[in-house]
């Protein structure tokens, strides 16, 4: 494969973040014009399930690229072209911001990882916006992800979070609400029952509010959550989230853990602080997942994240639980055939499982799954 024999060496010779803009930027050029686009939609497009219903909209296929990849939202169209059912934007925060002090990205090759402390660096919700507006609507589901500006108090997240989210309301297809990342001081704490439950019940007023406004329907929130979590503590997010009406969760984030690494302790202590994701999240991630669809009793649709590089990767999350799916580790070292070549392999094992459908399939193996995941995993708390 050509991404694997030349264009990822050539990558992984470069500084992780400054391989990402190059490939940010040479994406753009590639897949500038329409047609280009349209060439790349015909062999990387696929949409072996027809359209998927969730919360409210048609997904042309359950595998997004997870927020964090395009943070500004420069290459939406690109990316889309590439077959993925959705793009998700941001971290997006109110005031741009530049993040924290670089190197902040780093390649665990060994473990088919990456660890990041990158901070939300974006160029604030009002700039995307303004570019969303004048790109016009992309061709897939769009979410963005909005969270708390690093100079903001966590006391007063809530206005903070608020000013993002009314920018950016008009554009976005479904706003997940990341409390979970590991990068901006505290900002988990916001996943706490009482401060969770402020910071939706005043999301989802002012989404009402905005909706008789504009004369639409309320946009689809959902809430992104660290793996880092246990039992009691999923369930309380659960109950949160039902008691606001929130459209899903989003399982998981990135792990402060750094058990059971096969790169070097040395090498992973001078990477220093940040969140890990990867193939070393896949299993703690799947059992978050089977946990949540267990708690939510169907009334919050999951989008499974963490360590998806192929389709059963994938078919793990769906059978535990998830609905629609993320990658953004596996994008990075499995290039950009991973979603047409994830979707055929869902499309087999389906078949193969003997399932008419991919909605079937969910959360089939989720109690089988909890049954044998008390014996901790090496990412459990």
């Amino acid at each position: 494969m050509f991404y694997r024999s030349i264009a990822r060496p050539f990558l992984f010779r470069l500084e992780p973040e400054t391989a990402h803009e190059l490939a940010l930027r040479m994406l753009k050029v590639a897949l500038g014009s329409e047609a280009a686009r349209a060439a790349a939609a015909r062999r990387f497009g696929r949409e072996p399930f027809g359209a998927l219903a969730r919360f409210g909209l048609r997904f042309a296929n359950p595998l997004g690229l997870a927020a964090g990849f395009d943070k500004n939202g420069v290459a939406i169209k690109q990316l889309a072209a590439l077959g993925f059912g959705f793009i998700e934007v941001g971290t997006v925060t109110q005031h741009a911001q530049a993040g924290n002090a670089r190197p902040r990205l780093f390649r665990l090759p060994a473990d088919r990882a990456l660890i990041n402390r990158q901070g939300f660096n974006n160029r604030g919700a009002a700039a995307l916006a303004a570019r969303l507006k004048a790109q016009g609507r992309p061709p897939c589901v769009l979410g963005i992800n909005i969270g708390k500006s690093r100079v903001v108090d966590v006391a007063d997240a809530v206005p903070d979070y608020l000013a993002s989210f009314e920018l950016i309301h008009p554009h976005a297809d479904y706003i997940a609400v990341n409390v979970s990342s590991p990068n901006t001081p505290n900002l988990r704490e916001l996943q706490r029952a009482d401060a969770l439950t402020a910071l939706l019940d005043a999301l989802q007023r002012r989404n009402r509010e905005l909706a008789a406004q504009y004369a639409r329907r309320p946009v689809p929130l959902l809430v992104k959550v660290a793996p880092d979590l246990d039992e009691r503590e999923l369930e309380l997010i659960v109950d949160v989230a039902r008691r606001a009406q929130l459209a899903g969760i989003i399982a998981t984030n990135t792990t402060t853990s750094r058990a059971g690494l096969r790169t070097s302790a040395r090498v992973v202590a001078a990477y220093g602080a940040g969140g890990l994701s990867g193939a070393p999240l896949a299993r703690r991630a799947t059992e978050v997942i089977a946990t949540l669809y267990r708690l939510a009793r169907g009334a919050l649709m999951i989008i499974g994240v963490g360590g998806i590089f192929n389709a059963e990767d994938a078919w793990a999350k769906i059978c535990a639980g998830a609905s629609l799916l993320q990658l953004y580790t596996g994008f990075i070292y499995e290039g950009i055939t991973v979603a047409r070549d994830i979707n055929e392999g869902l499309a087999r094992l389906v078949q193969q499982h003997g399932f008419r459908t991919l909605d079937e399939a969910v959360g089939c193996q989720a109690e089988k799954l909890l049954a044998v995941s008390h014996q901790p995993s090496a990412l459990a708390r």
